[in-house]
């Protein structure tokens, strides 16, 4: 069975541990493409309030095509690390009823070869969840020392060949600036070709790249305190999650 395929099961089994109930006032920390935000808003029926995060653009303009007519949906352009921040301006922290965090890459985004998330097709190196702030891949590329870069690739991908990989991606933008995913692909894979793998030789260091760039580790540790300090008592805490690193 797909990760996909687990989905539908997950969510059900992660509202109902939610308990969300008219009424109540939610955080929708991850709004993706809004599926999340769509079965809370239906167990609101029309009360309470919804507040949903996403850094991503696109998402936001998903947002208010899908919800911007309700009046219990909020969406706020953030990165979920601002919950305090947000929730207070709002005037429901310490008032939050339920969080719910799904962590990782959307589909969209991996489907979107602009984007530079997939190894699956080539395009611009970017992977930012959000293109308007922040370095690129390929612009922290061009500079990142090869220590950097083994550390990043080890801490982040778990990739046993980060000092080979490293070490041949300093060696490849001497010769030619790293600006698409095929580039840093085909790098990857002349450290890596050999046997057949379980998964694609550049996967690690894609999700390691990824990770750094968007900070996502120590915004997720920000934003699990916050998220814990915006609940009300009795409140409830959700993270549905399929990484290893996410999970620790």
């Amino acid at each position: 069975m797909s990760m996909s395929d687990h989905r539908p099961v997950m969510l059900e089994e992660t509202l109902a541990g939610l308990g969300v109930h008219a009424g109540a006032v939610c955080v929708d920390a991850t709004f993706g493409r809004g599926g999340h935000s769509a079965a809370l808003l239906e167990r609101l029926g029309g009360t309470g309030i919804l507040h949903a995060f996403d850094r991503d653009p696109q998402a936001g303009a998903v947002a208010w095509r899908r919800f911007g007519a309700r009046t219990n949906f909020r969406f706020h352009d953030a990165c979920y690390s601002t919950l305090t921040e947000v929730c207070r301006a709002e005037g429901v922290s310490s008032a939050v009823n339920a969080v719910l965090f799904d962590l990782g890459v959307s589909s969209p985004q991996l489907d979107d070869a602009v984007r530079g998330f997939s190894f699956a097709q080539d395009g611009p190196l970017d992977m930012r969840m959000d293109p308007r702030r922040g370095e690129s891949a390929a612009h922290w590329l061009r500079h990142a020392s090869e220590e950097e870069i083994a550390t990043v690739l080890w801490q982040y991908g778990e990739e046993r060949n980060s000092r080979r990989i490293a070490r041949a991606l300093v060696q490849a933008r001497e010769r030619q600036a790293l600006e698409t995913t095929r580039q840093l692909v085909e790098v990857i894979l002349s450290v890596q070709r050999g046997p057949r793998q379980k998964i694609h030789p550049a996967t690690r260091s894609f999700q390691a790249i990824r990770i750094h760039i968007n900070q996502e580790l120590d915004r997720l540790a920000t934003a699990l305190t916050q998220a814990v300090e915006v609940l009300a008592p009795g409140g409830r805490l959700a993270v549905i999650s399929f990484h290893s690193l996410e999970d620790r």
